[in-house]
């Protein structure tokens, strides 16, 4: 099993990482749910936004559990895993919990970045998120942990009165009268996939830090408290649970439009999230702003980890991509290369307008190379329409990490 090229930070670097990742994991969507709003409209975009994420989160919920120690079957396992999740990214998506008892809890959203982005589009489309995706999601999320629980609104937006707050407040009950929720047909399929069986480094327990989520479930999580080891192993879970979003996403446009328009469609939002995730990325952890840095961007970036999913090497002034099993699953991975260099363009521009890409090989294996231009290159169409988002500049604050018991 090739090394995590996260275990290359420090532990204060992965501290800072780790949010990250989760907010870009987020603004996934805000990426790719731009292309389908032109090719499906606002009824189809919501279809696809259902299937990706009721795909996807059952998988990497189960898998982050696993990795950091919490599996379990009540409400605070399904709290601890919202933590963790690219659905739900710390601070942006503000989730306030209380618990109740084992099985009888609830949270509200201080602050929803997501509402912040798709309310001055209009009522329709907040009830499009906060209704029609939401309550699907909701429960394929919650069924990682027990197939009997349920999350229920008490009240979410559209907001009256318009600066209503919290944003939102749901219930989450566990009852066994409660229809038996089963996985989607898009999550059954998905996991057969490379990324949902990844194995990944273990986490040492004799590393500094806390190397699980075990005791109580937490106010806000302080990743600083997190060991070098476990830091790594959730750095490569959120990358991955990125992958898994973006293969169920791709499933649910084959079922609705034809490969080339897939192909169209996946690529865009790639290079939407991929240019905003490298200039978040490449700030957090202060690297140069020159080749150098680009290059160790691109082999830090989202797109191209974790290591035992997407294969590659840096040798000198190049980084060398293998065959690999993101290849196998038609992943991110297939989007770019010689065939597709507007994403690794776009990572390389976030680091200075003057940088560009020169890539030589085939589609499976090939070598990439950062070259300077003489004049600064404008920002690609798809990472300007992911900059829509209010997550594009969103700053982390100080929290401090405190024990939730129940009340």
């Amino acid at each position: 099993m090739p090394e995590s090229r996260y275990a290359a930070l420090d532990r204060a670097q992965l501290a800072v990482l780790v949010p990250e990742l989760l907010l870009c994991g987020q603004l996934i969507d805000r990426s790719g749910m731009a292309w389908c709003i032109q090719a499906l409209g606002r009824e189809g975009m919501a279809e696809v936004a259902i299937e990706e994420w009721a795909a996807a989160s059952p998988i990497y919920t189960r898998r982050m559990q696993r990795a950091l120690g919490f599996e379990g079957d009540d409400v605070v396992t399904i709290f601890k895993g919202l933590q963790l999740d690219i659905g739900a990214p710390p601070q942006f998506m503000d989730f306030r919990f209380s618990v109740q008892d084992a099985r009888h809890g609830a949270f509200h959203l201080d602050h929803c970045g997501a509402l912040m982005d798709v309310e001055p589009m209009g009522p329709d489309y907040v009830r499009s998120m906060c209704h029609d995706i939401e309550d699907p999601t909701f429960d394929a999320t919650a069924v990682a942990t027990h197939p009997r629980a349920q999350i229920r609104p008490v009240h979410r937006p559209p907001r009256t009165p318009a600066d209503r707050h919290p944003h939102c407040a749901w219930t989450v009950v566990i009852d066994d009268a409660h229809p038996e929720a089963l996985p989607s047909v898009g999550c059954l399929e998905l996991r057969d996939s490379h990324a949902a069986g990844l194995a990944l480094g273990p986490i040492d327990p004799a590393d500094d830090g806390r190397a699980d989520y075990t005791g109580p479930l937490l106010s806000d999580l302080d990743f600083a408290a997190f060991s070098h080891s476990a830091l790594v192993r959730i750095a490569d879970e959120v990358a991955l649970q990125m992958h898994l979003l973006s293969l169920g996403f791709a499933r649910a446009l084959r079922h609705r439009l034809p490969g080339p328009e897939v192909t169209a469609i996946a690529t865009k939002q790639l290079t939407g999230i991929a240019g905003l995730a490298a200039g978040r990325i490449h700030a957090a952890l202060g690297l140069p702003p020159n080749e150098a840095g680009a290059l160790q961007l691109l082999a830090l970036h989202p797109a191209l980890n974790p290591a035992a999913y997407v294969r590659l090497e840096t040798t000198g002034d190049a980084l060398v991509v293998h065959e690999s099993p993101a290849h196998a699953d038609g992943g991110w991975p297939t989007r770019y290369g010689p065939h597709s260099p507007e994403p690794l363009r776009a990572i390389v521009h976030a680091v200075d307008e003057h940088l560009d890409v020169d890539i030589e090989g085939t589609e499976r294996a090939w070598t990439v190379r950062i070259r300077r231009h003489a004049q600064p290159r404008p920002e690609s169409d798809e990472v300007a329409v992911t900059r829509f988002s209010t997550g594009s500049g969103f700053t982390f604050a100080p929290r401090r990490s405190l024990p939730i018991t129940p009340v």
